[in-house]
């Protein structure tokens, strides 16, 4: 076994005596470019962020100051149907006097005398609504 592992080492001196091993160059290879030297196109991220950030905010601030208008808006509605209620009943309770008493006068007409209806002299608002004959639109 001694001599075939002589021839070996004979062997191998042989190989690397005829045949150069391929190491680098001295000083190295040169630098392998793989990425691609394109400009950067359109701003940063951080600025779009911003930018997003700012439109957002502007839109929050014009939202809340449109929901305080229309609540504003609401309450003065309600505050202004409060102050009418009365004058709007006003009118109405003068239109069924109005009515009443022409009532009275159509009944004193046809029937001559004066009837009471009812047992007593309390005034009852009317149930029922008049309606003219003729509907001019």
């Amino acid at each position: 076994m001694t001599g075939s592992s002589i021839s070996l080492q004979v062997l191998h001196q042989l190989i690397t005596a005829t045949m150069p091993q391929d190491m680098p160059p001295t000083g190295g290879y040169a630098q392998v470019q793989y990425k691609r030297n394109l400009p950067a196109r359109g701003f940063k991220p951080g600025y779009y962020m911003i930018g997003m950030h700012l439109i957002m905010a502007y839109g929050f601030y014009k939202y809340f100051h449109g929901v305080r208008e229309q609540r504003e808006l609401a309450r003065e509605k309600m505050w202004s149907r409060l102050h009418l209620t009365p004058l709007l009943q006003a009118e109405e309770d003068r239109d069924q006097v109005r009515r009443y008493y022409a009532d009275k006068a159509r009944e004193k007409e046809l029937l001559g005398t004066e009837s009471k209806i009812y047992n007593s002299d309390r005034f009852v608002r009317p149930t029922f609504a008049y309606t003219p004959s003729n509907l001019t639109q």
